[in-house]
Order: structure tokens, then sequence, then C-alpha cells
């Protein structure tokens, strides 16, 4: 399992120059315990540095690196990335909005260059309408109504820059099914859900989505436990992650093992949901009934 916990920073890039460190590490022949006397710190904290667990300090990074002999120009690189990785991402500004286990979501979403999704009970956030989202996000929300309205705003101001994401000049490539629930449960009103609609029959033209509806008719399948993402980056140095949701927290999965499982799980449901062709065709049946 993996601390996929942003400290404000990138998650993705601490994650790749942590393996970077543990590889300079292992080819000088130095031990956790070699590098933590040089640092004057427990063990246990050069394996959160290798690790991506919270903040990085630059000067225990530069007595690591001349400690493992990485050459001047290599190091200042190094340097150099970790200060870049280290500022804090658009969503530090949220973070009153954003639970602290949803930022590490967030900071991996924005670094993935795949994201692939199943969704029961709502339409994912990338894809949302401010409508909808502010509908379901009040729904979650119990307090005194000026405060709903206050955190319900900065929560939906969060989902409308992460959709920046999906028509940015890279954007990832993003595959969700969603089960038909999502679309038959009256959780907004039907004039919402129209216009939500229409977003999804729009954004499944962009090359760089897919959308699969699973049908009733499909009784039992592995969704059923659950909502779960699976991001995939551009860097070979960080295996694809899992993240699954609760009422209290999240949870990230990064072992083989655990991924895999996922993996094809949703490989098994994509290909018993519609085809991706059938998808528009399917969502405007359903408006229709509305």
């Amino acid at each position: 399992m993996t601390a996929a916990q942003s400290s404000g920073g990138s998650t993705v890039r601490l994650m790749v120059l942590g393996r970077r460190l543990r590889d300079l590490r292992v080819a000088a022949g130095k031990s956790f315990e070699d590098a933590a006397v040089v640092l004057d710190v427990a063990p246990l904290t050069i394996r959160r540095m290798e690790l991506a667990k919270g903040k990085w300090k630059l000067p225990y990074v530069k007595t690591l690196l001349e400690e493992y002999g990485v050459p001047g120009d290599e190091a200042r690189t190094f340097l150099a990335l970790v200060r870049e990785a280290n500022q804090p991402g658009w969503w530090h500004r949220y973070r009153d909005a954003l639970p602290a286990w949803f930022s590490g979501y967030v900071s991996l979403e924005e670094e993935a260059s795949l994201i692939r999704a199943y969704e029961p009970h709502y339409i994912p956030g990338l894809l949302q309408t401010e409508e909808y989202a502010l509908t379901v996000l009040r729904a979650g929300v119990h307090d005194a109504e000026e405060k709903v309205d206050q955190e319900v705003e900065r929560r939906v101001a969060v989902r409308r820059q992460r959709q920046h994401l999906l028509t940015s000049a890279n954007p990832p490539e993003l595959w969700v099914v969603m089960d038909e629930t999502v679309f038959r449960r009256p959780m907004v009103p039907a004039e919402i859900m129209r216009a939500q609609i229409d977003r999804l029959i729009e954004a499944a033209e962009q090359p760089n989505i897919k959308l699969q509806v699973m049908p009733f008719g499909i009784c039992a399948h592995e969704g059923m436990y659950g909502s779960f993402h699976i991001f995939r980056f551009p860097h070979e140095e960080i295996s694809d992650i899992v993240y699954v949701e609760n009422l209290v927290g999240a949870v990230y999965l990064d072992e083989y093992d655990d991924v895999t499982t996922f993996q094809e799980a949703l490989d098994r449901m994509c290909a018993h949901a519609l085809p991706v062709q059938r998808t528009g065709e399917f969502l405007g049946a359903i408006r229709k009934e509305l």
C-alpha cells in the first residue's frame, strides 16, 4: 500500500525522485542505517524520503547526494527537481475544502497519463456540470446553511479547476464505466440530469475520453463492491496506483497483486458493459425518458 498523501507538492514527482534517491543509495553501497547516520536521523526518515512521504528538506537531500558521490552537475539538477516538486500545487489553496486524504488523489490525477474508473453512484467529478455538482455535494454536507453554502462552493470550485485537465495541451486518457443506477436514481432534478447527460454525450466525442454504461441486465459483477480509480503514469519508476474511497478516508494501493486484481476486474466489466460506440445512443434514450 502506498502513502499517496500530498504535502501540497507533486506526489508523483516526489515518488519518482524517491525511487531515484533509493537507486543512488544502493549504487553507493549504503544501507538505510548508513544514510541515517550522515543526517543524524532515524533510518525510518530515509525510508520515508524514498517512499515520498511528506515534504523533502533540501539540506537533507543535498547531504545525501554528497554522501552517495553524485557529481556536482547531477546533484544540482536533482535538487532543482526537488524544489519544483515541493512547490504547492493549485489545489493547496483549497486545502480548507479538501480532506487531507483527497489532496493525494488530485496530485495523482494531475500527473496521470491514463485514468480508468468504475462509478456505481455518481457522474465522475471530472465530467460533472456545475449544477449537478452543487446538488450532490450539498446532500453530503450537514451543517448550518450559510456554512454549507460556503463549503459546497469551495468544493465545486475545486471540481471546476480539476476539469481543465481534460482540455489541457496534454490531457490524460479517461476511461470510465458507470452503472445504469447513476442515471436512474433521482438524485437531482430532471432538468439538471438532462443537462448533465448532454455534457456526457459531448465529452464522449473527445478522442481522449471513453465512456461505458453497465446496464441493469448484468445482474452481478465485480464492481458491486464499490467505486475505484486506477492511475497510470508516464514514468517507468511509478507503478499503477488504485484509489478506493470510503466514508472516512481513502486507500491507495500500488502492490502488483492488488493493482492487477482491480485491473482485471475492470477489464471484465468493460467487456460486459455496453460498447463505447453505443454510449451516446443509450444516454440519449435515457434523456428522452426524463
